[in-house]
C-alpha cells in the first residue's frame, strides 16, 4: 500500500484526530486505492486537521488534486489520488458512516493503531 497512508495517519494522530481508519478499496472502486477516515472534536478542529495535513504534505511537494468542504468544516475531503482523506465532524461521521459503507474494504494497519492497543 502507498507510503502516503501511514504518513497521513501519523500527521492526523499528532493533531489528536479521532478514530483514524484506513480502508483499502482498490477492488471496490476506481476513484482511489484507499479511504482514510478520521474525525475532529468540532468544526475548528476539523478545519485545523485539514490545514495542518495540507501544509505538512505541501512541504514535501505533495498537494491534493481536489479538496472540498473546508469552508464548513463538517466534512472535509482531500483527494491525493491514491488516498482520499475524509475528515469529519463527529455528527457527520455518525450520520454518513463511511466506515460501514466501505466495510468490504480491507482495513489497513496504521502506525497510530499500535499506540491505541493496551
Amino acid at each position: 500500500m502507498n507510503e502516503l497512508i501511514p504518513q497521513i495517519a501519523v500527521i492526523l494522530d499528532e493533531k489528536s484526530a479521532q478514530q483514524i481508519v484506513a480502508l483499502d478499496v482498490t477492488s471496490l472502486t476506481v476513484i482511489t486505492d484507499c479511504m482514510l477516515i478520521a474525525n475532529g472534536r468540532n468544526v475548528l478542529h476539523v478545519k485545523s486537521l485539514a490545514e495542518d495535513l495540507e501544509d505538512r504534505l505541501a512541504e514535501q511537494g505533495v498537494h491534493p488534486l481536489r479538496k472540498e468542504g473546508h469552508q464548513d468544516g463538517r466534512w472535509v475531503v482531500l483527494d491525493y489520488g491514491v488516498v482520499l482523506v475524509h475528515l469529519f465532524h463527529p455528527e457527520e461521521r455518525d450520520f454518513y458512516r463511511l466506515d460501514k459503507l466501505w466495510s468490504q474494504g480491507c482495513r489497513v494497519p496504521l502506525p497510530c493503531d499500535e499506540a491505541e492497543e493496551p
